[in-house]
């Protein structure tokens, strides 16, 4: 009788980790626009996704700008800038200065970006991927996404990809 409640409790002591192992490797997976809010963004960008290569974890950070546009006669409101993951952060740029940083929901305080992009007007959103946020458990492929959410909703998702290297 001892050994059969031993055994039951190495069994669900090994199930209740795999289950918060499994969740933990979904942290920077990925999902559509339209399933983080109301639909498909009216902002448009040159390039949605880029791949930044084999990178290095001993070189250190990497950033990319995206340059998104508003297309429209009406000035848009991007009310929310948030990130798939911790390593991942967005900045947006006005002019010399940067705005943000914008994270993760969940892991820390995450601003409102509040940007206004003009009718016709285009920002420009650097995002920086810190190869060693994960530490030697981060080597490997990345795809990471950055959110622009609209007042009215809509969502522009922008994505990252890179070979992380020691």
């Amino acid at each position: 009788m001892k050994n059969t409640i031993i055994t039951i409790a190495i069994i669900s002591a090994g199930l209740l980790g795999l289950i918060w192992w499994g969740s933990q490797n979904t942290v920077g997976s990925s999902s559509s626009s339209q399933e983080q809010t109301g639909g498909e963004s009216v902002i448009v960008t040159s390039e949605k996704l880029y791949d930044f290569g084999t990178i290095s974890m001993s070189k250190g950070k990497v950033t990319h700008t995206f340059a998104v546009t508003n297309p429209t006669g009406k000035d848009i409101l991007v009310s929310n800038l948030t990130t798939s993951c911790m390593c991942t952060a967005a900045y947006i740029v006005d002019g010399s200065s940067k705005i943000g940083p914008f994270g993760m929901p969940g892991m820390g305080f995450v601003p409102k970006a509040n940007m206004l992009i003009k009718a016709g007007g285009t920002r420009n959103i650097d995002v920086v991927y810190d190869p060693n946020a994960h530490g030697p458990a981060g080597i490997g492929s990345i795809d990471r996404f950055v959110y622009l959410g609209e007042a009215d909703g809509k969502t522009l998702q922008l994505e990252i990809k890179a070979l992380v290297t020691p």
